[in-house]
């Protein structure tokens, strides 16, 4: 049985796990068409980042609201700043790759398709988040800790939250956090996790590959953690590119940097790739 509102399904059958696409609409035509020559029923999930870097974000969005039930996605960490620059809750210092979805007649229905996404998802002992988890979360409480946030995206005073989701701090993460502080934390480890420690300390200044890990931290799939039971897709970390390894899964493969879109069929985690242009910078 399947609970979309749950943001939980018990069945693996046609469903294709695909890496950060980011604006680069050409690309998932062409996985998907390669996909659907082998399975006419696939369903994608998309591990965040839809858009922005990217020349064509706005069909991307289209293309996966266009989709219906035939298309999902956890929110990441860009997607959640398009729905902040589009709401006047983060001006941004460049927009240009944003700018033809903020222009677009039909931007409330994609915005408001895009706010209503999940930030965490189960498929069977598959768990779908766009960056990490920290070593003390349970699936079960990662599962929990996105719907809080879900609930405040998806109800009346999302806009209050978007004003205040831009900080890296608090910087611990501690069961006893309330309010905006435990939003924004519970984000921050889900869209933009890269190294953390043992006691879920989080550092985000760092963003290239293992060879430059921050001292004192590691990458948050290295400890030892509560949600091992289960295998983790995520995109976000393209310096490091595809990972297999147990119970672990890295799908960006650097698409919009000239590198792969990578998908997994997740009954058997067969890969579909194709081959990425490096993009030009939007002017």
């Amino acid at each position: 049985m399947n609970s979309i509102a749950n943001n939980t399904m018990t069945n693996t059958e046609h469903i294709y796990v695909v890496g950060d696409l980011q604006g680069c609409c050409d690309q998932f035509n062409e996985l998907h068409a390669q996909i659907l020559l082998q399975d006419p029923d696939a369903t994608l999930f998309i591990a965040g980042d839809l858009v922005n870097r990217g020349p064509q974000s706005l069909p991307t969005l289209r293309k996966l609201v266009a989709l219906g039930d035939r298309a999902n996605s956890v929110l990441g960490n860009h997607d959640l700043n398009l729905l902040g620059i589009a709401y006047g809750a983060h001006r941004p210092h460049h927009d240009a790759y944003l700018r033809p979805i903020l222009d677009a007649p039909d931007r409330e229905q994609l915005l408001d398709w895009l706010r209503h996404r999940p930030l965490a998802f189960q498929i069977e002992q598959h768990l779908i988040i766009h960056a990490g988890v920290l070593p003390s979360w349970t699936v079960e409480q990662t599962l929990d800790y996105a719907r809080e946030v879900e609930q405040m995206l998806q109800g009346p005073n999302y806009v209050d939250f978007l004003r205040v989701m831009y900080s890296n701090q608090p910087s611990v993460w501690s069961t006893t956090l309330t309010g905006m502080d435990r939003l924004r934390c519970i984000v921050n480890v889900l869209t933009r996790l890269r190294f953390c420690t043992i006691s879920d300390e989080m550092e985000f200044d760092s963003k290239e590959g293992l060879n430059k890990t921050p001292p004192g931290f590691a990458p948050w799939f290295s400890h030892p953690r509560l949600s091992a039971s289960s295998t983790l897709i995520y995109g976000h970390w393209s310096a490091i590119g595809l990972q297999l390894q147990p119970n672990l899964i890295g799908l960006d493969t650097g698409c919009v940097w000239g590198g792969k879109l990578t998908a997994m069929r997740l009954s058997d985690h067969q890969l579909f790739q194709v081959d990425c242009p490096p993009h030009q910078e939007i002017n």
